[in-house]
């Protein structure tokens, strides 16, 4: 469930991880992106992105053929320095600068992205399609009551 919402200009920022080429066409992109956090997760591959930021997560969503309508790159990953020690088999990606809606959610994981985004698509949020992104902590309380939000270039 979206619990606010702001505006705010963000910095350029880099992400490792692991993507995969999707659509939101017949649900593929939630089949597509379960599988990415859950080969994430089981495989530990945080652990691998030596030049990590932080522990915490982003699946970032560019290189968009159109809309959401058309297919785009989804990338599972960490924040890192630079692009310049991507692991062997990772992909890495520039977010760029911008000024993005940020969608504030609570509520069960992973069952509350995927609706917050519902809410997204079904607005009327004037989208530019470069990137968007989903941040989450790197160690919520539980995944009955987490915390995630949304970022929407605009």
């Amino acid at each position: 469930m979206i619990a606010k919402t702001e505006i705010a200009d963000q910095n350029q920022f880099f992400i490792a991880g692991i993507s995969v080429r999707t659509t939101n066409k017949n649900g593929q992109s939630a089949k597509d992106i379960g599988e990415l956090w859950t080969r994430f997760m089981d495989e530990n591959l945080v652990e691998q992105i030596t030049d990590r930021l932080s522990d915490d997560t982003y699946c970032a969503y560019f290189d968009y053929e159109t809309d959401d309508r058309g297919p785009y790159t989804a990338i599972f990953g960490c924040k890192v320095e630079s692009l310049g020690k991507i692991p062997v088999g990772f992909t890495g990606a520039a977010i760029p600068a911008g000024t993005y809606k940020i969608y504030y959610l609570s509520g069960e994981f992973p069952a509350t992205i995927g609706e917050g985004w519902k809410e997204i698509w079904a607005s009327d949020v004037k989208r530019k399609f470069t990137a968007d992104y989903d941040f989450y902590e790197a160690n919520p309380k539980s995944f009955e009551e987490t915390e995630a939000r949304i970022y929407v270039g605009i």
